[in-house]
């Protein structure tokens, strides 16, 4: 997400969009930290989010869904696009603070709107700055729309055991992943036609970005959850990152949303985290409470903007985590 405000009138030269490059990603790391960080008034902005990793972890994933903003032949700004199956958002959408108020934002979310078109995705969105006009004004340029609060929870990771028997991604053979990734799908499926996050789940066992998790009930996954932990991951070191968990729908969600959450955090135990991080859209109102339950404390909130105002999956009875940063 890009942060405005007034630069003297300089002529920075024409704007280019092309696609992000990987000569492009430490510039485009830099910029990011020193984006959100000045925005967020750190008296060091560059040392923002610390030794977690967006930009390259994201485009390792899909470079082919990585914009890059160049004026006067240097790197402006960029955007990451993500794809899960029938469900897109992006982010994070930076621009370096001296171009601010430029329209170099505006100028990449046009690619960004076709690449989303082309994937054809039903449901998409992004997380942004709740308290920011211009944020806001931006996106609904784009047919984005606020809706719920989206909270970003954490809670201290305790060594007490009591979680269920998971068994993890990464302990696979290559055909049982293969068999676990077409489960996964089904089970998102069952919660949002055609949300599918294979991108995530082989994304983190590819890059050794941490595990993936599912709790099983009859052989079958009731609940799975990616988590990313450690420097070099979206999670950052001290700490496990539930980029994604889902439960399958039905009588026994809550049950089993209760459980994944315990399971989770014996996980983060077992890896040496200390910190359990998640974040929840609070349209999903029973997973909102189930995280409160478990102890997790609102660290910050942003908002969801959702294309066309559509709710997508974030309802009631819906036992899933994620937070589109």
């Amino acid at each position: 997400m890009a942060t405005l405000r007034q630069v003297p009138d300089i002529d920075w030269g024409p704007v280019s969009i092309r696609p992000l490059e990987e000569r492009d990603l430490d510039q485009a790391d830099r910029i990011y930290r020193l984006a959100f960080g000045t925005f967020l008034g750190l008296p060091n902005p560059d040392t923002f989010a610390g030794d977690s990793d967006l930009i390259r972890t994201r485009w390792l994933a899909d470079p082919t869904a990585a914009l890059a903003g160049e004026v006067g032949g240097s790197l402006a700004g960029s955007n990451l696009v993500t794809r899960w199956g029938s469900v897109g958002f992006f982010g994070p959408l930076t621009v370096h603070p001296s171009l601010w108020d430029r329209g170099i934002a505006q100028k990449l979310l046009v690619p960004t709107m076709a690449i989303l078109e082309k994937w054809q995705v039903t449901h998409a969105g992004l997380f942004t700055f709740g308290h920011s006009p211009k944020h806001l004004a931006l996106y609904q340029k784009f047919d984005f729309w606020p809706r719920f609060l989206t909270m970003i929870m954490a809670k201290p990771v305790s060594s007490e055991g009591g979680g269920e028997s998971v068994s993890r991604f990464s302990e696979l053979t290559p055909e049982q992943k293969a068999n676990a990734v077409n489960e996964c799908r089904a089970l998102t499926d069952s919660i949002y036609a055609g949300l599918d996050v294979e991108r995530e789940i082989l994304a983190v066992d590819d890059q050794k970005l941490g595990d993936t998790i599912f709790l099983l009930e009859s052989s079958q996954p009731a609940a799975l959850a990616v988590c990313h932990y450690g420097a070099g991951s979206e999670a950052g070191s001290g700490t496990c990152y539930l980029k994604f968990a889902a439960v399958r729908p039905g009588v026994a969600a809550e049950r089993h949303f209760e459980k994944l959450l315990k399971s989770c955090e014996e996980f983060a135990a077992r890896e040496r985290a200390t910190r359990l991080v998640a974040g929840v859209n609070s349209g999903r109102s029973q997973a909102y409470r189930g995280l409160l339950a478990h102890g997790f404390r609102t660290e910050f909130q942003g908002v969801a903007m959702q294309r066309r105002n559509e709710a997508g999956y974030n309802r009631a009875g819906v036992f899933l985590i994620d937070d589109w940063r």
